[in-house]
């Protein structure tokens, strides 16, 4: 389940920093909320695939992480970062 070249591409020109960026932790969050949301979709129809969840708790881990190293990193990105994709409330 990978993400459309077009759906990608728009997400990586809303969340990058400068105009060759690719892979920002700001760029690889928002790529992966995308794909953890369409996961969360799949399972709603096929509760018992157990392989793709656990893809998916994996996926939940790393944007974890992410998120963790902008916190200590940035703050003020971090902030911004979390409003935007509306991951906390």
């Amino acid at each position: 389940m990978a993400l459309a070249v077009q759906q990608k591409s728009q997400i990586v020109s809303k969340y990058r920093i400068h105009k060759s960026d690719s892979g920002s932790p700001e760029v690889q969050v928002a790529l992966l909320s995308q794909r953890i949301l369409q996961l969360t979709e799949h399972f709603k129809t096929h509760q018992k695939d157990h392989h793709s969840r656990r893809g998916l708790l994996t996926m939940v881990a790393r944007r974890r992480k992410l998120l963790n190293y902008l916190k200590d990193r940035s703050p003020e990105r971090y902030k911004a970062l979390i409003q935007s994709l509306g991951i906390r409330r």
